[in-house]
């Protein structure tokens, strides 16, 4: 599974938002899209999954053009967990993660006992299995991250687009995420909010500013003090955990005289 994007451009009316934006990720890799608020992550990967249109660009999966693509192969092929987490109607757990089985089935097709374990090897995975019959609607904002989490993993992909995934979970199930999602071996894009968590788990960065990509790198290439400074404005320590043996960042407040 490959990923390929060239001179990816998007506006609204006359605002330019992205400009000019070059990535490429290939099988197995987890790479992380970073960047203040604003700059551009969210966009790029809404063009990715298609719910906006870029004005201009190329975006190929294995070779192949991505707006192109019918609905039903790009679900087969991509899983989305966007930031929006809105369901219009009041679904059980359970229902909205077998939601992600409906690219694999046809329009009549009962679900399985395959499937049905599918979904509870899904649920498990991310915590939620105690929760199985609850309403959707009734959940907090991070139980309902993880079910959308849930329903990806029964969506089977082996490439995920991710925006922000654990933005609204707390540091326990934050890291469990990334474990997990991590440990499936896919291909992973995902935008991420917290530098910290971009270098313990992220292969490679593209750096976002103002709607244009300033640096691509491993973390230790991206992650250094004059790298935060120039793009997020304040000022950083940063070293070699060494446990985790990655790189780890303190933030400085602007009252500390150095």
């Amino acid at each position: 599974m490959k990923l390929q994007v060239e001179q990816l451009s998007f506006s609204y009316d006359e605002n330019k938002i992205i400009e000019d934006i070059h990535l490429h990720v290939t099988k197995g890799e987890f790479i992380g899209i970073i960047g203040p608020n604003g700059s551009g992550k969210s966009t790029v990967l809404k063009n990715l999954y298609r719910a906006l249109k870029p004005d201009s660009g190329a975006m190929l999966l294995d070779g192949e053009n991505l707006l192109k693509m019918n609905n039903r192969k790009a679900a087969q092929k991509i899983g989305v967990v966007g930031q929006e987490n809105a369901v219009p109607f009041d679904f059980k757990v359970e229902e909205i993660v077998a939601m992600g089985l409906s690219p694999h089935k046809k329009l009549f097709d009962g679900d399985t006992p395959a499937d049905k374990e599918i979904v509870a090897k899904a649920l498990a995975q991310t915590g939620m299995k105690e929760m199985a019959k609850r309403n959707y609607l009734h959940l907090s904002g991070g139980e309902k991250q993880r079910v959308l989490l849930a329903r990806v993993l029964a969506q089977q992909t082996d490439f995920l687009l991710l925006d922000e995934p654990t933005n609204h979970l707390d540091i326990h199930f934050q890291l469990q995420m990334f474990d997990l999602i991590k440990g499936l071996g896919v291909t992973v894009l995902s935008a991420i909010h917290d530098l910290n968590l971009a270098a313990l788990y992220c292969d490679r960065l593209y750096v976002l500013k103002d709607g244009r990509l300033q640096k691509a790198g491993t973390p230790e290439d991206i992650l250094t003090p004059a790298t935060i400074q120039e793009v997020y404005g304040i000022k950083a320590d940063v070293m070699i955990h060494p446990v985790t043996k990655k790189i780890s960042i303190t933030y400085l407040p602007e009252s500390l005289h150095l």
